[in-house]
C-alpha cells in the first residue's frame, strides 16, 4: 500500500467551516472527497510538526484538527530529517521563516513516504520549488515524496 503524509493545510481544509471564497470552498470540497473516497487506499501519516501546527490557534479548531488525526501514525522527526530540512533552507529553496515547510518534506522523505498531500502551493506544491528540493534530496541520497494537492491524488 502506498503511503501519504498529510500536511497541516490538508487537515485544516478538512475541518474548517465552509468558506465563502469559491476557490477555497472548492479546495475544501476536494479535500472532503479525497478523505471520503481515497483515504482507505493509502497508509496516512502525520508528524510532530503537523501536531504542533494543528495545536495552534482557535481552541475549537484545534480540537477538530487533533480529533481527525488522533489515530494516525506519527512519524518521528529524526536527526536525518532535521539535517535535510536544514539543507533545504541552506540551499535557499525555502526561506528560513518557513522551516516547518522544509520539515514536512524532510520527515516524509526520510521515512520514504510516497506522497506529501498539501494545499500549501507557496512552498510545497510549487513546480519550481519542487525541482530545487529534488536536487537537495538527490545530493543527500534521500527520495523526495511526490508533493501534490488532493486534486492530483484523486486516482482514476
Amino acid at each position: 500500500m502506498e503511503s501519504v503524509y498529510l500536511e497541516t493545510t490538508f487537515i485544516s481544509y478538512l475541518v474548517a467551516q465552509p468558506s465563502r471564497d469559491v476557490i477555497v470552498a472548492a479546495h475544501q470540497q476536494t479535500t472532503h472527497d479525497w478523505w471520503d473516497t481515497r483515504r482507505q487506499d493509502f497508509e496516512c501519516n502525520v508528524s510532530q510538526v503537523v501536531l504542533d501546527e494543528a495545536s495552534a490557534g482557535d481552541p475549537a479548531e484545534i480540537q477538530k484538527r487533533l480529533e481527525v488525526i488522533r489515530d494516525l501514525p506519527v512519524l518521528e522527526v529524526t536527526m536525518s530529517a532535521e539535517s535535510l530540512a536544514q539543507a533545504i533552507i541552506a540551499a535557499g529553496v525555502i526561506p528560513p521563516r518557513a522551516i516547518r515547510d522544509a520539515a514536512h518534506i524532510a520527515v516524509a522523505a526520510v521515512h520514504k513516504i510516497d506522497y506529501l498531500l498539501t494545499w500549501n502551493c507557496r512552498h510545497l506544491a510549487n513546480a519550481q520549488i519542487m525541482r530545487r528540493i529534488q536536487e537537495v534530496c538527490d545530493q543527500l541520497s534521500e527520495r523526495m515524496p511526490v508533493i501534490c494537492t488532493p486534486e492530483e491524488l484523486m486516482g482514476d
